[in-house]
């Protein structure tokens, strides 16, 4: 996670090292910065480029921004630049003498109102988070998907889950997955009419009249692929055995191949497009996978590569599975196997 924070006078400087010093060890790299004289022997990076210049480019690359000044110098920075609640990152706004630090932008999704409290204990400043579900404490699906790293699909539903909560509606649950935790007493999993969330890797399934899909990245695909194919053809062969086995593309976290692969442009234009982590693994590695069942091999596939089948078992290496849920699926020279790892929604975790 990066973090950019800016200040505009001496005192704000001085804090704004204090919070790239003191959220280090919260899994931030964060940097800061000054749009004054001062900034350079207050030892934060000075700023050279007008403040919207600065803004433009830290909105791009960062996931949070904090602003330690007058919220209207904030509020004017980020304005060209607010699209959605969705993919802005997280905006805070703190006085010069850290009396307050007010959550400003993606206060759920984005993850501000958690980072507000974390600076406000860091420097003793009091919270300022103004979203109504904080306030009523009530459960908010964006700020749960976004702590179980849930692909969140209908951002309209996901609205009007939050009102029904304000209302004091029920909203029904299904998962596909053992639930943990208590369950916030605002969801049901014995209703099933009216509008629901289910937490599937199946963004098809519809147990409630109108579905709020939230989608686990858990699946592995192994894949492999003759020399130069295309991703449309890598792509169409990946998503018909998604659909032989009802599972989205959203769910798909990695994809996995033999080291031979690892430059193969189809591959890798698939994981860009799909955001899925791309591994690779050598022959060897490959072949001392345990498996539950039957690897279907392939003599001609074992001369090229070492190894006699190389979806499946690339499938289970980088999934830690021993069980596929798609055994190997070969297209006009892609495979595909499937591997699901293991996973519950805790409700203790968000």
């Amino acid at each position: 996670m990066r973090g950019a924070v800016i200040a505009f006078t001496r005192s704000g400087c001085r804090y704004a090292r204090r919070i790239r010093e003191g959220l280090a060890d919260k899994g931030w790299e964060w940097e800061a910065y000054g749009k004054c004289a001062c900034a350079g022997e207050c030892g934060v990076v000075p700023v050279k480029d007008s403040l919207v210049e600065w803004t433009k480019g830290q909105f791009a690359r960062c996931d949070a921004l904090v602003f330690v000044g007058a919220a209207g110098i904030a509020v004017r920075s980020i304005a060209p630049f607010v699209e959605s609640k969705f993919t802005d990152p997280a905006v805070l706004c703190m006085d010069e003498q850290a009396r307050y630090v007010i959550s400003l932008l993606s206060g759920h999704v984005g993850g501000a109102n958690e980072l507000t409290g974390q600076i406000s204990a860091l420097l003793g400043a009091e919270p300022v988070i103004t979203t109504a579900t904080d306030l009523h404490r009530k459960f908010a699906v964006d700020v749960f998907a976004r702590k179980q790293g849930l692909f969140l699909c209908e951002k309209d539903l996901a609205k009007e889950v939050s009102a029904a909560v304000l209302e004091g509606e029920m909203v029904g649950l299904y998962s596909d997955f053992e639930l943990r935790g208590q369950i916030p007493p605002e969801l049901s999993t014995g209703k099933r009419d009216g509008l629901g969330i289910c937490i599937s890797v199946d963004d098809g399934c519809d147990p409630f009249p109108r579905t709020l899909h939230l989608v686990p990245p858990i699946v592995t695909l192994g894949m492999g692929c003759r020399r130069g194919a295309s991703v449309e053809t890598i792509r169409r062969v990946a998503k018909e055995a998604l659909a032989l086995n009802g599972i989205s593309p959203r769910s798909v976290a990695v994809l996995a191949s033999i080291d031979l692969k690892a430059e193969e442009p189809g591959l890798l234009a698939l994981s860009r497009e799909w955001g899925a982590e791309f591994l690779t693994y050598s022959a060897q590695m490959l072949k001392d996978i345990q498996y539950d069942g039957i690897f279907k091999e392939s003599e001609f596939v074992k001369q090229v590569t070492g190894v006699g089948n190389v979806c499946e078992r690339a499938a289970l290496l980088a999934s830690g599975q021993r069980r596929l849920l798609q055994g190997k699926l070969a297209r006009d020279g892609v495979t595909v196997a499937i591997a699901c790892r293991e996973y519950r929604v805790d409700f203790a975790a968000g």
